[in-house]
Order: C-alpha cells, then sequence, then structure tokens
C-alpha cells in the first residue's frame, strides 16, 4: 500500500475503534476508501483485529456473511465476506448480553462447525470439510453495526469485522453423519413468537458450501482454518431485530436450540 493509502485504512480503523470503545456509532467508512475496494475493507478489518489482539484478546473461529444472494445483490457484491470470532464475543447459552454490548443489534440463526483438523489445502473440498469437522452446533449470531443506522455497503461492513458483534453455541454437539444440514428447517422465536425462519439451503446451497468458501479464502490469505476453530457458517434465515430484554431461541432441525438473553437499557425497569 502507498502512504496515502495506509493513511486511509488507519483513519478508517480509528473511526470504527472510536465508535465500538464509546458506543457511539458512526458515519460511514466508505468516504475515507477507495470506492469498492473491498482489499482496503480487509486491511481495516485486519487492522482492527490485530489491535484487539495486542489487546489480550484471541480469535476463537470466523464468521461468513453475505450468503444470502438476495442480501449480495443489496450491497453489489457476488460473493459472501467474512470476519473474525473474538473470545470475548462469546456469550454463554441463554446468558444475558448486557445491552450496550453490541451496537444497534441484530440476530439470526445459524449452524456452527467446530474443527479437528487444520484445513491448510489450497483448494477444498467438502469431503476435506466433513473430515475435518469435529461436530455442529446450532448458533445465534448477534450482528451489530458500529455505523449509525446500518447505512452500509459491502465495503463498510466488511471494514468492520463483517458487522460482527457476539455469538452463542448450542451445547449439544452433533456429528455430521447423524443431520443433513442442507434440508434442516430453522425457527427463531421471540417470546415464543416465530421471527425468522429458513434452512441450511439458504445459506450458499448448504453451510459446508460456506465453510469451503471460508477454508479456501483464508489459505490465499495465509491465515488458514486451525484444530479448535469456530466457524460460523451464515444465517439461514432474515436476521431479526432486538430490543432491550428479549429473549431469542432458534431451533434447528437434527441440532437442537439455542437461547440469547438481552438485558434491559440503562435506567429501564421491569414492566408493569
Amino acid at each position: 500500500m502507498t502512504s496515502s493509502e495506509n493513511r486511509a485504512v488507519e483513519a478508517a480503523a480509528e473511526r470504527l475503534d472510536r465508535a465500538r470503545r464509546t458506543g457511539v456509532p458512526c458515519t460511514p467508512v466508505r468516504d475515507l476508501l477507495p470506492t469498492g475496494d473491498l482489499d482496503a475493507a480487509y486491511a481495516v478489518q485486519s487492522l482492527l483485529t490485530e489491535r484487539r489482539l495486542a489487546a489480550g484478546r484471541r480469535i476463537t473461529g470466523w464468521k461468513v456473511g453475505l450468503t444470502s444472494p438476495a442480501v449480495q445483490r443489496q450491497l453489489g457484491v457476488d460473493a459472501p465476506d467474512f470476519g473474525a470470532l473474538l473470545d470475548d464475543t462469546a456469550v454463554p447459552d441463554g446468558a444475558e448480553l448486557p445491552w450496550g454490548t453490541v451496537l444497534q443489534p441484530k440476530a439470526e440463526a445459524e449452524v456452527a462447525l467446530v474443527l479437528e483438523r487444520d484445513l491448510g489445502h489450497e483448494r477444498h473440498t467438502v469431503a476435506d470439510v466433513i473430515r475435518a469437522t469435529a461436530f455442529a452446533l446450532p448458533a445465534l449470531e448477534v450482528v451489530g453495526s458500529r455505523i449509525r443506522d446500518w447505512d452500509i455497503t459491502a465495503v463498510d461492513t466488511v471494514a468492520d469485522n463483517a458487522s460482527g458483534g457476539a455469538y452463542v453455541l448450542g451445547t449439544r454437539p452433533v456429528l455430521l453423519r447423524d443431520v443433513d444440514l442442507r434440508t434442516a428447517g430453522m425457527v427463531l422465536e421471540r417470546r415464543g413468537e416465530p421471527v425468522s425462519t429458513g434452512a441450511g439451503v439458504a445459506c450458499l446451497g448448504h453451510p459446508l458450501h460456506a465453510a469451503v468458501w471460508l477454508a479456501d479464502t483464508l489459505v490465499r490469505l495465509g491465515r488458514p482454518l486451525r484444530a479448535g476453530d469456530t466457524v460460523l457458517t451464515g444465517a439461514l434465515g432474515p436476521m431479526a431485530a432486538v430490543a432491550p430484554g428479549d429473549v431469542l431461541e432458534a431451533r434447528i432441525d437434527g441440532l437442537g436450540s439455542v437461547r440469547a438473553a438481552f438485558g434491559r437499557a440503562a435506567g429501564e425497569g421491569d414492566p408493569r
């Protein structure tokens, strides 16, 4: 990168990092970066991740985003994106996530894969991913945006760690041979009312396809998937809005259920 490009990346990273630290969403960062330049956006993401690692955080895996063709068309891209999962963004199943931890949160249900082998080939097959996977879990991803009002393009969301916020994993491991992830139906409920439905086929045709894409992409970038990594393969249905005090539960056929609870906003008492 040229010195001017480096300055642009650093300015975008600082804008997003300030929003994270202060809890005040910022303006989009696309005005700081070359138009449509996803490489520059990933450079911003990488810089922010390195800052978090330097502060003592640990990468626990990776998430795939933009797996829906409709969302890809909306943001003007023809491929998914990815972001890092960090140890301080993992929330136990059913535990309360304090309101404000994730800015402008939304929730989506996903299939998580936990790896027991590295994926370091230049080009992977579905069979490679199956052999490398220890088990699958149901997951809820709490996506969020440091950018005000979710006013994002592909450049903005990639720079903002693929709009990552927090994630919740179920606790009953399931072997891949015991579940058909392509046909697995999903329902996401808020206090018992369905707010999103879908199936594995909505995720690039199969959640394993998303994992193959991620494995190939990370190898090209010199940071392949490793044993122990968690992979969030992408949404099985539309994102659901989240409000203070909400409790969401996702059920995925063959995988079971997972819950996310959200704390109340500061100063908000119990409803009367």
